[in-house]
């Protein structure tokens, strides 16, 4: 489900001028969420936009001070369509271990969904991610803290080993999930991404064993 359209304001960002919640801010991101899943990221302009969606160039530039953040609102919100599903796992019932599993395939198969269906998605998310936009560092926070939130559980559980310290633990599971969570490593696994995430995800579990 898309944030754009489902009925969320989407939180104001670096970038964006004005009242925190506009009425206006969110039908340029909405309209240019739709023009960018029709041509491109790259291939567009401010200009481009403003074509497409009916306004000037000038009133867009008064609710945001360029293309990027335009941009960055838009990946902010196409990666939350990814940690939400996160959150509901690492905040459900069942072990750690067992949420723990089902974050790797969720993050997996949700980025596989989400990124390759919708190819401009990935392309704008790839462009993010070369540049290290402020959604992607958010991004990876989120992914910490999902992390951690299931390896506390576990350790009060029992399930899991507490001599690690839990930054470096966090850490450590959260590169092995750099290859799902970046959609141009999760390009070259597609082909086999249930084997490649069951392997990783049993790896990891197996050395939190107390």
């Amino acid at each position: 489900m898309n944030s754009v359209t489902n009925g969320q304001k989407p939180p104001k960002r670096v970038g964006q001028r004005g009242p925190a919640e506009h009425e206006r801010r969110d039908q340029i991101i909405s309209s240019a969420n739709h023009h960018f899943l029709q041509v491109g990221y790259r291939r567009t302009s401010v200009a481009d936009l403003a074509r497409a969606i009916g306004f000037s160039t000038a009133y867009i530039y008064k609710f945001f001070d360029s293309k990027r953040a335009i941009g960055e609102a838009i990946c902010a919100m196409t990666l939350r369509e990814v940690d939400d599903p996160l959150w509901r796992i690492a905040e459900g019932t069942g072990s750690a271990e067992a949420r723990l599993g089902q974050v790797f395939k969720a993050l997996a198969e949700g980025g596989r969904d989400l990124f390759f269906n919708e190819r401009q998605l990935h392309d704008i998310v790839a462009v993010a991610l070369e540049e290290r936009w402020s959604a992607i560092e958010e991004h990876l926070e989120t992914l910490t803290q999902i992390i951690r939130r299931i390896v506390l559980d576990g350790r009060e559980a029992g399930e899991f080993e507490r001599k690690t310290p839990i930054d470096e633990v966090c850490l450590a599971i959260l590169k092995t999930m750099a290859v799902f969570a970046n959609p141009l490593l999760l390009k070259l696994e597609l082909n086999r991404l249930e084997a490649s995430t069951g392997a990783v995800a049993r790896l990891v579990l197996r050395s939190l064993a107390p």
